[in-house]
């Protein structure tokens, strides 16, 4: 287990939320990548090594991507899978799925927080990455829902938080 002072954190919105939905060739998605990667380059040079990320569709698969292109410039890069519960991408399509499996398999860590689903797996996941991190990196569109209580259990635990506004 990664130290917490050196350990990333990670939320954003499903492609539901996103102004671009999951249409990745957007030009507003593929800055969003852009700017998730140039924001992890500056956090490795603050000494961040390790990245925790839900691994759902839309940011976090983003997130998980940048992670590993981060990790090819640096080995010392680690990233880890913070699955809410077994089956997570059970109800998605073939192309999702086949992605979150591609992205598992490439994680250092794979860490299941329920071998089911339960009403709170979703939160349990994130506040388990916050709790072992130092730093969340958020992309937030202002909306209520699972990042922004994210967010909010970060601010009350006293992590430093930085906001990608979509």
């Amino acid at each position: 287990m990664a130290e917490r002072e050196i350990s990333c954190c990670f939320s954003g919105h499903r492609p539901v939320r996103l102004p671009w939905g999951s249409n990745e060739n957007d030009p507003r998605c593929r800055a969003l990548k852009a700017q998730i990667g140039a924001e992890l380059e500056k956090l490795y040079q603050r000494g961040f090594r390790h990245f925790l990320c839900g691994m759902a569709i839309g940011c976090d698969m983003y997130f998980a991507e940048q992670v590993l292109l981060l990790r090819e410039k640096h080995a010392d890069v680690t990233l880890e899978a913070a699955i809410p519960c077994d089956g997570q991408a059970e109800r998605w399509n073939r192309a999702q799925k086949e992605r979150y499996e591609d992205l598992v398999s490439r994680c250092d860590t794979v860490t299941r927080i329920s071998h089911s689903y339960t009403p709170d797996c979703m939160m349990r996941r994130n506040e388990y990455m916050i709790d072992r991190s130092s730093l969340l990196l958020a992309c937030f569109a202002g909306r209520s829902g699972g990042t922004m209580k994210t967010i909010l259990y970060a601010q009350r635990c006293g992590v430093e938080t930085v906001i990608l506004e979509i």
